[in-house]
C-alpha cells in the first residue's frame, strides 16, 4: 500500500563500497576517523556541515551537564532489567531510555519551541523579548499548560546547571534572544503563574543550543544520546555491584495494598 507522495528510498547521510564508507559527502576512513571528536561527529551526522568551534563547545557542555543525575526512574529500571536480564545490556539501555519522557529529560525540545515562540513574537509584533515572553506565558497560562523548563523537585532555588551552562555560553560568545527569552519567561512567571518557578536544565539546553545554532527539531536528541552515557555507567556498575533486585525489594516493601484480600489472608511483604 502506497502512503505518500514517495515511492523510493533517499538518504544523504551514507553510501559505500567495497572499498570506502561515504559520510555525508566525507570519505569516514580517510577523513573522519581520527580527525574529529564523537561531539563533531555527531553534529557533522547531524546537520551535515562541520560544526563551529562555539557549538561543537556548548553541544559538549549540555551533554555533560544532562548525562547523570543518580538513580532518577530511569536509571531503576534499566538496572533493574540488566538484573533480570544480565546478557542483555542493549534491552537495559532501552528499557532506560523508553522511560525518558516529558516529565523526565522530555521538556528540553518543548522548552525550545516556547523560546522560539517568544523570540518570534518579538520580531512578528515588532515588540521586545519582554513584552513577547509576557504574552506567551500569558497564552500558556490561559489554556492551562505547564511551561516546559521551569521548577525542579531539588533545585529549588535555580537548578546549578543553569548558571553553569549560561556562563559557558557567555564565554563561546554564543549567548542571544533564546537565552534572554528563557530569563524573561523566568522572570514574568510569578505574575502570571503565581508561582516562583526557576530555569532548570530542560529549559537551559534548548536556550544555549539554539543561539548556538544547533537544529529545533533535533533538541529531544541531547538528553537521550547524554543519558544513554549515562545509563551505560550505571549499568557498568551493576554488572560489578548488583542493586537492581534491592530496587526492586524495597519498592515492594514501601507498597502499600489497597485491594481486597480473601478472609484469613496475611500478606508476608
Amino acid at each position: 500500500m502506497k502512503i505518500g507522495k514517495e515511492t523510493i528510498p533517499r538518504t544523504s547521510i551514507c553510501t559505500s563500497n567495497d572499498e570506502t564508507i561515504v559520510i555525508r559527502g566525507k570519505d569516514l576512513a580517510q577523513d573522519l576517523i581520527g580527525k574529529l571528536s564523537f561531539t563533531e561527529y555527531f553534529l557533522f551526522l547531524l546537520t551535515g556541515k562541520e560544526p563551529s568551534d562555539g557549538l561543537k563547545a556548548m553541544t559538549d557542555a549540555t551533554l555533560v551537564a544532562i548525562t547523570e543525575h543518580g538513580l532518577v526512574p530511569s536509571v531503576q529500571a534499566s538496572r533493574m532489567t540488566l538484573a533480570a536480564s544480565p546478557e542483555a545490556l542493549q534491552g537495559a539501555v532501552a528499557a532506560g531510555l523508553l522511560g525518558c519522557g516529558s516529565v523526565i529529560l522530555g521538556a528540553a525540545d518543548r522548552a525550545g519551541l516556547l523560546f522560539s515562540e517568544v523570540v518570534h513574537r518579538a520580531k512578528e509584533d515588532n515588540s521586545s523579548l519582554d513584552q513577547a515572553a509576557f504574552a506567551v506565558v500569558s497564552e500558556y497560562r490561559a489554556a492551562k499548560k505547564p511551561l516546559p523548563g521551569y521548577g525542579h523537585p531539588l533545585h529549588k532555588a535555580r537548578d546549578p546547571r543553569v548558571n553553569a551552562l549560561f556562563e559557558t555560553a557567555e564565554k563561546l560568545g554564543v549567548n542571544g534572544q533564546h537565552m534572554q527569552a528563557a530569563e524573561l519567561v523566568e522572570k514574568v512567571i510569578p505574575d502570571i503563574y503565581g508561582k516562583d518557578l526557576k530555569l532548570n536544565v530542560s529549559a537551559a539546553i534548548p536556550a544555549t543550543l539554539l543561539d548556538a545554532g544547533f537544529p529545533i527539531e533535533s533538541l529531544k536528541g541531547i538528553p537521550i544520546l547524554a543519558r544513554t552515557a549515562g545509563l551505560l555507567a550505571h549499568l557498568r556498575e551493576e554488572q560489578q555491584h548488583s542493586i537492581g533486585f534491592a530496587l526492586s525489594y524495597q519498592a515492594s516493601k514501601s507498597s502499600v495494598y489497597e485491594g481486597d484480600v480473601p478472609d484469613g489472608f496475611t500478606s508476608s511483604i
